[in-house]
Formats: structure tokens, C-alpha cells, sequence
């Protein structure tokens, strides 16, 4: 009987694991900056962004995530830094849509 239990929840638990997909949209304008994105569970998306260049560049992030309002979240990275930024929503996202802007600094 156990067994059985065990091989259930094992079953479903792929299923709890699924993350929700990133649409990312980029506009570097010549800064040198790799863009992560993560999914931080059912409501909560992150982005990192890491600079590789040898300038500081200046970033706005905003996320989208169907009917709700977007986030915007604004980071300073400094060459070879790493920043991350979050946004969490309201609803469930099923599918988060990100726009990140970049200039050197």
C-alpha cells in the first residue's frame, strides 16, 4: 500500500514542477549585458542581468503578465556585475512577457 503512495506522489510531482515560458524582448544599444530569466514560482518572475562590457550600463526591466498592469524595475550594472530584479503579480502568470532596455552608462 505504500508503495503505491509513494508511486503516486511521484507521478504528480513532475507536473508541480512545470515553470511558466519567458517572452524576452532585448534593446542593448551597445551595452554588453546577458539577460536570465527565472521563475520564482506561480506569481513571481525574476531577470538578472550581467554586464560583461567594460562600462556600467543603465537598465529598465518591465514585465508583463497578461491583464494585470506591467512592472518596470530600473537597475544599475557595473561592469562586470550582475543586478537582479523581481516582480510578482497578483494572478497565476501563465506566460510572462519581458522587455528589457539597456544604454551604457
Amino acid at each position: 500500500m505504500m508503495k503505491k503512495i509513494l508511486t503516486i506522489l511521484l507521478l504528480a510531482l513532475p507536473g508541480a514542477v512545470l515553470a511558466f515560458p519567458f517572452e524576452v524582448e532585448k534593446q542593448l544599444n551597445g551595452a554588453e549585458v546577458a539577460v536570465a530569466t527565472l521563475d520564482l514560482g506561480n506569481n513571481m518572475a525574476s531577470v538578472s542581468l550581467s554586464n560583461y562590457g567594460a562600462r556600467a550600463a543603465v537598465c529598465k526591466v518591465r514585465f508583463r503578465n497578461g491583464p494585470e498592469a506591467p512592472r518596470t524595475r530600473r537597475a544599475s550594472v557595473a561592469a562586470g556585475e550582475t543586478a537582479h530584479v523581481t516582480a510578482r503579480f497578483n494572478n497565476t502568470v501563465i506566460k510572462m512577457r519581458v522587455q528589457v532596455e539597456c544604454k551604457q552608462d
